[in-house]
Order: structure tokens, then sequence, then C-alpha cells
């Protein structure tokens, strides 16, 4: 057993002098952690509810912003609308019948005021009795007050006219709320809902990724994470491609600690706190290879926590023929 030992021990020193016993894992000058490639995820749902009467798109299928994806129901919304615009007419109308009261009153008062100021030069005069002048003088003050009744019908119809369009304007939203569109380039991911069937308010239909946000997170301890920032250059290499190193950059970093242990007065204890750290590709990798992403890949994310140090070799991006610059 001792014997069996001694050459166990003897393999391992003669593997490690060697190379092959080796971490590729670890850099100087670089953090990693162990992660998934993770895509952001949009539910596309149904503001008002009612029944879906088309689904344009399956699962897996690549979609553009902007596309309509689903429909719902709309005949009774479509009839509604209807309404709520002769409802606007009808209030056009109503307006112009009580403009054309104003220009009547405004007849009305002006003359009745020439009449007023008539009987009031012949009472001055002694051609005429003070019960004359009286019934002039009252025949103008209800003109007056006629013609301010009908300006106040015509500001009555402005309003009317603006709740009508209101009322139809809301309806048109619900209409075009029933058309659900893509709010992301990206794939569908679930079709949670089929032809026929009834949604609620907020009822998801579908899911789709936004393969532009593209990620992996990993954690990392404080030594590390006090060493790196927003927009430091990072590498990920997939399990699936090890020889190949996707540029990326971290993008968030978790502001508390994900673990915390309970005393963390000395210096080891708080080398276990661990926070969290999204790294995202570069955009405009994904752009030229959206169909290629694939969310759920293991793999390793490298962080440079010294900037003035370069990539080691196999952390290196490779050029179009191949090869690492």
């Amino acid at each position: 057993m001792l014997y069996l030992a001694a050459v166990i021990g003897l393999l391992f020193a003669v593997l490690v002098l060697t190379g092959y016993w080796d971490d590729n894992d670890h850099y100087e000058g670089v953090a990693y952690g162990n992660g998934r490639i993770e895509t952001t995820q949009v539910d596309i749902t149904a503001k008002y509810g009612g029944r879906l009467t088309e689904i344009y798109v399956h699962e897996g299928d690549m979609v553009e912003k902007g596309q309509l994806l689903a429909e719902l129901d709309t005949r009774e919304l479509e009839a509604q609308y209807r309404v709520a615009l002769a409802g606007v007419e009808q209030a056009r109308e109503n307006k112009k019948y009580a403009q054309a009261v104003v220009a009547q009153r405004e007849i009305d008062l002006q003359q009745a005021k020439r009449d007023y100021l008539r009987s009031k030069t012949l009472f001055e005069s002694k051609s005429i009795a003070l019960v004359q002048l009286e019934k002039d003088e009252t025949e103008y003050q209800r003109a007056e007050a006629g013609l301010m009744a009908a300006k106040a019908q015509v500001t009555n119809g402005e309003a009317a006219i603006n709740a009508a369009k209101a009322q139809a304007e809301s309806i048109k939203v619900q209409l075009e709320e029933s058309r659900l569109y893509s709010p992301v380039k990206g794939r569908v991911l679930y079709r949670l809902a089929e032809e026929g069937e009834m949604v609620g308010n907020g009822g998801r239909v579908l899911v789709v990724l936004d393969l532009i946000d593209t990620f992996m997170t990993i954690f990392l301890p404080t030594s590390q994470v006090g060493r790196i920032d927003i927009g430091s250059e990072a590498r990920i290499v997939l399990d699936a491609l090890p020889n190949i190193a996707i540029p990326a950059k971290v993008s968030f970093i978790s502001p508390e600690a994900q673990f915390t242990p309970k005393e963390i007065e000395t210096a080891t204890e708080r080398e276990k706190l661990m926070f969290r750290v999204k790294i995202k590709i570069v955009p405009e990798l994904l752009q030229r290879h959206l169909e290629k992403i694939k969310s759920g890949l293991p793999g390793v994310a490298y962080v440079r926590v010294d900037e003035t140090m370069p990539w080691p070799e196999s952390l290196r991006m490779k050029d179009s023929n191949g090869s690492r610059p």
C-alpha cells in the first residue's frame, strides 16, 4: 500500500511538472466564475382581456421588433368605436345648433337695445309713459340673459365634443392593444395560449427572448469585486466552444452580497462575501450571430481585474483568419 501511494504521488508530481495537470481556469490578473448563458425574457401580454383569434408565430420562430404576433377578437370594440364616432358627430352638430342660437340671440339683443334706447329718449321727452320704458328695459335685459345662456350652450357643446372624442380615443387604444406586437428582435421561447382561448387582462400569450440582451451571471468574492467596474472587459468561454473567447463586458455589479456570514468582524469572514456580477456579451457580436444564440449553455466568464495586464493567450479574441491578434 505504501508503495502504491508513493507511485501515485510520483505520477501526480510528474503531471504537474510536465503541464498535464493544469487548472486552466486560473489566470494571473483575471477573475472568473462559472455560469450559464441567459437571455432576457419578454412577456407578450394582453392589456385587455378577450378571445384570441390569431397567433402568427410558433416556438422557436425568429421575430423582428414591431412584428405582429397575435390578435384578439375586436368585433365588439369596433362596434363601440363606431358608436363613439357617431357621438362625436352628434356633439359637433349640437354645437353648430348652439352657435346658430347665439347668432339669433345677438340679433334679438341688438333689436331690444334699440327699442330700449328709443323708449328712453321718448320717455325723457314725455312722449311715452313710464310703463312702456320699463317694458322695453325688461326685454333688453331678457335678451342679454338669453345671449349669455346661448353662449353657455356653445361652451357645453365644446365640452361634449371633447368628451366624445376622449371616449372614441379610449376605444381606439383598446383596439390597438388588441394587436400584440414584439417589442424586441428575438426568438419565441414559449407559446402560452392557443387560438380560440380566452385571456384575461394582463394575460400572457407568448414569451420572446431579447437576443441582444444575452449575458452570464457569476459570483465573485469581495477581493475581486473591489477591483472591477461596470464596463470592465470580460470574456466568456462556453463548454461547447472551449477554443473561442467571446468578448463581453461587466454590465452589473450587485451592491449587496448574496452570501453574508452571521459574523463578519474578521478579514477571513469578509472574504466569504460573494457578489453577483452580470457579464453581457457585446451587442455588435450578437447582431451578427442572432440565429446561433442559445440560452442555458454552461461556461466560464473571465473578468480582467488588472487592466495593465494583457489577456492570456487562450482568452484573446480571434480575427477573421482564425488567429489571435
